[in-house]
């Protein structure tokens, strides 16, 4: 899949710039750049979910706890 991005001189010589110096193709670094923030967006919903699944039910336990029920 092809996708074009209109960018200023001054962000395109920025992105060349430091694709550069990391190594990497301009598409490799927008396509990790892109990849990253999508994850990060995924992270931080699992963490309010979770936040607010301890709201609802703050039970918890410790290492050894989970260890023995799991029979480790």
């Amino acid at each position: 899949m092809t996708i074009s991005l209109r960018l200023s001189e001054q962000d395109a010589l920025l992105i060349k710039k430091y694709a550069e110096i990391n190594g990497l193709s301009i598409s490799e670094l927008v396509r990790q750049a892109v990849l990253e923030k999508i994850e990060n967006e995924f992270d931080i919903k699992a963490y309010k979910d979770a936040m607010n699944q301890l709201k609802e039910d703050n039970t918890t336990y410790s290492l050894s706890e989970v260890e023995k029920k799991l029979g480790l």
